[in-house]
């Protein structure tokens, strides 16, 4: 028995992922207007709010018994896969830090993805008004891309835990893996028939293992947040201290950095607790030897507290 809702072509189960979709965005939503410095949770409510969009228009259209034109309805539905599969890149290079992947999001999306379904399915379709031809050609380079674009993803996500794989990174990995393959079905599903579903349940499983990365890193950001604060919050009582630093005209980020390198902590220690790379952090100390005249830590912290 085929079990729709509404009386529209929607199923059951497409219904409810949209509601458990639409209770989290809302649910991040208020935690974005109580954080708004959390820049990373913008793309993340983005990313539900597209992928809502998706299953909405998957499960409806095409309905010939709704007031909008069925080629209209089939662009939008069509479209809102692309600008799922388009987002995913660029969700993935911001949020998850894979630095392998900004060209992708910034030009071969466009290129590869979105200009396809541009040519194909809004001038062609309303040229030619023949779908199944547009179907047969339109995917051919979005389809190909998808397999070259997942590739550079695994790529990016192996080298970014390759030098730690303790058990919390592996396991971290494991889910960045099991969130990226489902978006090669979203081109996959535009060539191969498949019912609802199957299609339903599998682009969806993506947006599980994301919840729980997302979910793990903000977790984490918050306690390493307290971290620093208790480690730098204290020395910034000291107005001699606060002296010098503004003496040698340290950035906030810089003082955090020295005050950090004062108790002991590593590059990578401090990467970890900063939310930044190891070669950012370098960046940074780097900056402070210029402005200190110093080439070493001993010296640093010598002229600096001493």
């Amino acid at each position: 028995m085929t079990m729709l809702v509404f009386g529209t072509q929607m199923h059951l189960i497409t219904f409810v992922f949209v509601v458990l979709e639409f209770c989290m965005f809302n649910f991040q939503l208020a935690r974005f207007f109580y954080r708004p410095q959390d820049k990373h949770r913008n793309y993340y409510l983005l990313l539900l709010l597209l992928l809502i969009f998706y299953n909405i228009t998957g499960g409806l259209f095409p309905d010939p018994k709704l007031s909008l034109e069925v080629p209209i309805q089939l662009m939008i539905a069509y479209g809102s896969g692309f600008l799922m599969a388009s987002f995913f890149p660029l969700f993935f290079y911001k949020v998850m830090n894979l630095p392998a992947l900004r060209w992708h999001a910034y030009y071969g999306v466009p290129l590869f993805l979105i200009l396809p379904y541009i040519i194909f399915f809004i001038i062609d379709y309303t040229i030619n008004g023949n779908i199944e031809t547009d179907l047969k050609y339109g995917l051919i380079l979005p389809f190909m891309y998808a397999l070259v674009l997942l590739y550079v993803m695994f790529q990016s996500i192996r080298a970014k835990y390759l030098s730690n794989r303790n058990e919390k990174q592996y396991l971290e990995e494991v889910a960045m893996y099991c969130a990226i393959s489902p978006w090669a079905a979203l081109t996959l599903f535009g060539v191969v028939e498949a019912s609802q579903v199957i299609e339903v349940l599998c682009t969806n499983t993506g947006i599980v293992f994301i919840t729980i990365i997302f979910l793990a890193q903000s977790v984490r950001k918050t306690r390493n947040e307290h971290s620093r604060l208790s480690i730098t919050q204290p020395e910034a009582v000291f107005q001699e201290f606060n002296e010098r630093f503004k003496q040698f005209k340290l950035t906030k980020r810089e003082v955090e950095i020295v005050l950090l390198f004062r108790k002991g902590l590593t590059y990578n220690e401090i990467a970890e607790l900063l939310f930044i790379s190891s070669k950012t952090v370098s960046n940074h100390v780097q900056n402070i030897y210029d402005k200190t005249g110093v080439n070493n830590k001993v010296a640093l912290i010598h002229k600096l507290f001493e």
